[in-house]
C-alpha cells in the first residue's frame, strides 16, 4: 500500500457517508494534497487542485445553483471533456442533493433531447463548442423544445455573460452551504448515468451517494490505493471508468489524478513517462493502441504497479504484450456495470496471466455473487446462467422508468446483470456471453463472445464482433464482423478452419463480414446493436 490511508476509519461511515461528506473528510484531513491536475496548452502552464480547493469551487457551484433557485432532487445535466471544472461541477450539485445527469460531449441532436427529457434536467452545463459543432446553436434549440430546461450555462467565458460558467465559478459561498449537505442521505440519488446502448436504446442508471461509494470503496481497498498512488484521468467521466473507478476511488485513496481532457495513446505514453504514473487503466482498445505506438517502446513503466483492463474479456495474447509492457505491475481485469456504479468483481492480486485472460475476477469488497437459471433458480458451481449482483453497489434502478426497473432485480433486490457466466469453486467468474446476445444456431446455444475470442487469435485479425441473424434452416446463425490487421488480408478459408480445430461444430460460424472498422460507444465497446445497420460490406457464407 502506498503511504496508506486509514481504510478502516472510513469503512465505519460507509453506511452513513455521502459525496458531500467524504470531500469534506479528504478537505480536512488532507487539506493541501494535491488531487487533480490537468495540463492547459492553450494556458502554457499546469493547473493544480487540492482537496481543500475542490471542497471551495464546490461549495461555490452549489451556492450558485441554490441561488438560482434549484433543490435537492433537481436534475442537472453536464457535458464535457474531462476537466478540474467538470469534477467541480459534479460535487457542487450532488452533494446538495441535487442529480447530476452526465452526458458525453459527442451527443448530438437526437440523443440529447431523449436524455434530457427522460432525466427531467432543468438545466445544462456545456462547452458552446466541441470539434468544431456549434454546441450553443443546439442547446439553445433545446431550451426551446424542452418545457423542463429553463437554462445552459457554457463552460466558455467568451459565450454571453449570461450564460457563463463564471456564473457558478466565482459565486460567493452560500452561509448555509453546510445544512444544505448535511440534509443529504446516503441513499439519495446523485448520478443519473446513462447506459451505453449497445443494445438498445440508453437507460438511465439512478446511483445513490451510497452506490457510488461503496464501489469506489471496494476497489481501492483491492488494490491498497493510498496518498503516494497517481493515476491517469482519461476514461471519461460520464462514464463510471471516469466517474467511479477514477473519481471516487483516487477520492477514497486521497491520491491524485492527472487528467487527460480526452484519451490519445501518445497522451497516456507521455503521461505514464513523465507523472511517472503508479497505476494505469483502460479498456482493450486502449491497451492496443498504446502497444502499437512506437514510442512506447522507449519509455520506463517500472513505476506502474498494476495494470486495469475493462470493458470487455481481455485476449490472451493482449494479457502477455500487457504484462511484458509493464513487467513491475500485476495486471487485473475489472467488471462493472452502470448498474453496479462502477466495479464489483476484479482480478485478485495473486491470479495468473492465464486466469487474468480467461476469467473476470472475484467478488470485491461485501458484494456477493449468484449464477442463477431462467427460473431464477441457482444453478451452482460450473454451469452457465445469469450472472446477479448484491450489495451496496446496486443502483436504485432506472430514472423514471418503472418497467425496466422492475425487470433489472428480482424480488430479493438482486441485480439480473444479463451476463451469462460460470462461477468456479474458488469463486472466479468466467464469462460466457449476454444472455441477449445468445442466439440459438441448430438448437444449440450459441455465445457470440467465445467464439469471438477464438477468432481473435487468427494471426491477421485485429477485431472481431458477433451476432445472430435469421436463418430459414437453422433458425439462426452467426454472423461475425471482422477487421483485418493493417496491412493484412483474411483468408477466409484458412479462419475457418481455424476456428474448427477450436470450436464445437454448432459453434461455428456460418457467414463473415470483411469490414474497415466497427462502431463503438463512446467508452470504447463494440456496438453491435447497429452493426447490420451501418456497415454494408458483402455478407460471405461459409455453409
Amino acid at each position: 500500500m502506498q503511504e496508506s490511508v486509514s481504510f478502516e476509519s472510513i469503512r465505519g461511515q460507509l453506511g452513513s457517508l455521502t459525496l458531500g461528506g467524504l470531500l469534506r473528510d479528504r478537505a480536512i484531513n488532507f487539506r493541501d494534497a494535491t488531487y487533480l491536475d490537468q495540463l492547459h496548452p492553450t494556458r502554457n502552464g499546469k493547473e493544480v487542485c487540492t482537496f481543500s480547493q475542490l471542497k471551495h469551487r464546490a461549495d461555490q457551484i452549489s451556492s450558485a445553483l441554490i441561488d438560482r433557485g434549484y433543490r435537492a432532487g433537481d436534475s442537472i445535466a453536464i457535458a464535457g471533456v474531462n476537466s478540474i471544472d467538470w469534477v467541480a461541477v459534479f460535487l457542487g450539485v450532488t452533494q446538495v442533493g441535487m442529480v447530476l445527469v452526465t452526458l458525453n460531449v459527442r451527443y448530438r441532436r437526437e440523443e440529447l433531447s431523449y436524455m434530457l427529457e427522460t432525466s427531467q434536467a432543468r438545466i445544462a452545463i456545456t462547452p458552446a463548442t466541441n470539434q468544431g459543432f456549434n454546441l450553443a446553436e443546439l442547446y439553445g434549440e433545446l431550451l426551446q423544445e424542452l418545457p423542463l430546461l429553463d437554462d445552459v450555462i457554457f463552460f466558455d467565458d467568451e459565450v454571453d455573460v449570461g450564460h457563463s460558467f463564471s456564473l457558478l465559478r466565482d459565486s460567493f459561498v452560500n452561509e448555509s452551504i453546510d445544512e444544505w449537505i448535511e440534509g443529504v442521505k446516503p441513499l439519495d440519488p446523485a448520478v443519473i448515468l446513462f447506459t451505453s446502448g449497445t443494445t438498445g436504446r440508453p437507460k438511465g442508471a439512478t446511483i445513490t451517494h451510497r452506490s457510488i461509494i461503496a464501489s469506489a470503496w471496494a476497489q481501492a481497498e483491492h488494490f491498497g490505493i493510498g496518498s503516494g498512488d497517481s493515476m491517469a484521468g482519461h476514461m471519461p467521466f460520464n462514464h463510471v471508468g471516469g466517474l467511479t473507478c477514477t473519481l471516487i476511488t483516487s477520492m477514497i485513496g486521497a491520491s491524485r489524478i492527472h487528467l487527460m481532457e480526452t484519451f490519445s495513446p501518445k497522451g497516456a505514453i507521455e503521461m505514464i513517462s513523465t507523472e511517472r504514473l503508479t497505476s494505469f487503466s483502460g479498456v482493450p482498445t486502449m491497451f492496443n493502441l498504446i502497444l502499437a505506438d512506437p514510442s512506447f517502446a522507449s519509455i520506463d513503466t517500472s513505476c506502474v504497479r498494476y495494470v486495469v483492463v475493462g470493458g470487455s474479456n481481455v485476449d490472451p495474447t493482449l494479457a502477455s504484450e500487457i504484462a511484458a509492457a509493464f513487467p513491475k505491475a500485476t495486471i487485473h481485469n475489472l467488471y462493472g456495470l452502470s448498474e453496479t456504479s462502477g466495479a464489483c468483481i476484479i482480478s485478485p492480486l495473486g491470479d495468473s496471466l492465464a486466469l487474468v485472460s480467461t476469467t473476470l475476477g472475484s467478488a470485491i469488497g461485501d458484494f456477493r455473487l449468484k449464477v442463477v437459471d431462467d427460473a431464477g433458480l441457482d444453478v451452482g458451481i460450473d454451469s452457465d446462467g445469469e450472472l446477479c449482483v448484491s450489495g451496496d453497489c446496486v443502483v436504485l434502478g432506472y430514472w423514471k422508468d418503472s418497467l425496466n426497473t422492475a425487470s433489472m432485480k428480482d424480488s430479493e433486490g438482486w441485480l439480473r446483470t444479463g451476463d451469462i457466466v460460470q462461477i468456479t469453486f474458488d469463486g472466479h467468474v468466467v464469462l460466457r456471453g449476454r444472455k441477449k446476445e445468445m442466439f440459438i444456431q441448430g438448437g444449440f446455444n450459441v455465445y457470440p463472445v467465445e467464439v469471438e475470442n477464438v477468432l481473435a487469435k487468427y494471426p491477421d485479425v485485429a477485431l472481431v464482433a458477433g451476432i445472430g441473424v435469421a436463418d430459414s434452416i437453422l433458425g439462426e446463425v452467426g454472423r461475425y464482423y471482422i477487421v483485418p490487421k493493417h496491412g493484412s488480408n483474411i483468408d477466409l478459408f484458412g479462419l475457418a478452419q481455424f476456428a474448427k480445430e477450436r470450436l464445437a461444430s454448432y459453434k461455428l460460424p456460418v457467414e463473415y463480414v470483411i469490414a474497415e472498422s466497427l462502431p463503438f460507444t463512446p467508452v470504447g465497446k463494440i456496438q453491435k446493436s447497429i452493426l447490420k445497420d451501418v456497415i454494408t460490406a458483402p455478407v460471405i457464407r461459409t455453409k
